[in-house]
């Protein structure tokens, strides 16, 4: 299963780090694919992982989630 998050905030490519970093984090992750050209990362799951534990993780890490689809 692929989930798509669009990301309000990433400039650089330590943004992208940072983001990739917190989403690696989340169990039920596994793997990760952050685009900072079109402000996405791609999330591919091993397990369900609910959009609001996601969203919390990139807000923890200073980014805004716009949309997951």
């Amino acid at each position: 299963m692929k989930k798509t998050l669009k990301i309000e905030g990433m400039m650089c490519q330590h943004c992208v780090a940072h983001v990739t970093k917190a989403l690696q984090g989340v169990e039920g992750v596994a793997s990760v694919d952050v685009n900072l050209k079109k402000k996405t990362a791609t999330v591919e799951l091993a397990q369900d992982v609910s959009d609001d534990t996601l969203t919390a993780v990139v807000t923890d890490a200073g980014y805004t989630v716009k949309k997951i689809s």
